[in-house]
């Protein structure tokens, strides 16, 4: 019988959890539902919950996790999802959490693993202080991964390269203490049901994504 997979993924800003999550549903043949991306969905085509996010998308407020949670529950009982999901960025605190878990109960479905992607600081400070993004057209470089052919200028249009505001080192830091103190709470939440597979990504992705699926498969043979 072919392994369902629902899955929740974490990790700090420049964890490379974005692309991890896109690699790792493309190899379990999984839906991958960032939520940002169905937020804005719902609020495009207009749904009744979308509407009432982009009151407060607008307003400049957050959205509500009722309504958030509403929309994370429509879109995980589409077709796509009936082989298995993972979610990016969805929960983000032990609220939204225990709301995924009563959404998987009223389904008679569960959790299977929550991967905590982890990366030293230091390597994240270094990846997105080294970003540049194109004042032009938004093509975005990295000056040691993805350097473009002419220092601080877009091969694409030939715009300026610029370091965003939020890329300074200080900011990242900060970030990244924002990030362990909200997280904190949702990660134990999840050690103590047996549920979190720890992913190390200061290397290169494939190499992150091999030990990804390895532990997974592991821990079902269990």
């Amino acid at each position: 019988m072919e392994e369902m997979w629902r899955l929740v993924i974490m990790g700090a800003p420049g964890a490379g959890k974005g692309t991890l999550a896109e690699r790792i549903s493309g190899e379990l043949g999984i839906a991958h539902i960032a939520t940002g991306d169905i937020l804005r969905a719902a609020v495009e085509a207009g749904t009744k919950l979308g509407q009432e996010a982009q009151k407060y998308l607008e307003a400049g407020e957050l959205v509500p996790d009722e309504v958030v949670n509403g929309i994370v529950g429509e879109r995980l009982a589409q077709e796509d999802c009936v082989r298995g999901f993972l979610l990016d960025g969805f929960p983000r605190t032990v609220e939204q959490a225990k709301a995924l878990n009563g959404i998987l109960t009223g389904r008679g479905e569960e959790l299977s693993r929550v991967l905590v992607v982890e990366v030293e600081p230091e390597v994240i400070v270094r990846r997105l202080s080294g970003r540049r993004v194109c004042l032009n057209c938004g093509a975005t470089y990295q000056v040691e991964t993805l350097p473009p052919r002419v220092e601080g200028v877009c091969d694409i249009c030939g715009g300026k390269l610029v370091q965003r505001p939020d890329d300074q080192p200080a900011t990242i830091r900060h970030r990244l203490v924002v990030y362990e103190e909200q997280t904190k709470p949702l990660i134990e939440y999840y050690e103590q049901q047996g549920l979190v597979t720890r992913v190390d990504n200061s290397g290169a992705i494939g190499m992150a994504v091999e030990a990804a699926l390895a532990a997974l498969r592991a821990g079902s043979e269990k």
